[in-house]
């Protein structure tokens, strides 16, 4: 049996390198793969300690299955965002992205 603790490290790499990514790249479609991969270092987290904690109580894959689909929410909206300023500014730097500025 994998001990919880190898679980935490692993979900607290892939969202440091995601936050990382977040932090560090201009790329805007960049940005939301990050953004996914610190989903995915919560679903992790969600379901080690649902599998240490409880498991035979079903909360933890509700609840990852939850972050599942706001994850795919999220990539769908932010995606269809992406093409969308992409088309009108022919360009997906995350720093030209000044639409709502004044």
């Amino acid at each position: 049996m994998i001990p919880l603790s190898w679980y935490l490290i692993l979900a607290a790499a892939l969202f440091s390198i995601g936050l990382y990514g977040v932090l560090a790249r201009r790329n805007a479609v960049a940005i939301l793969m990050s953004v996914e991969l610190m989903m995915n270092a919560v679903i992790i987290n969600l379901v080690a300690f649902w599998r240490y904690n409880q498991p035979t109580v079903i909360g933890g894959q509700v609840f990852a299955i939850i972050v599942f689909a706001v994850a795919a929410a999220e990539a769908a909206v932010g995606l269809a965002l992406i093409i969308s300023i992409y088309r009108r500014r022919s360009s997906v730097i995350a720093e030209d992205m000044n639409l709502m500025k004044w």
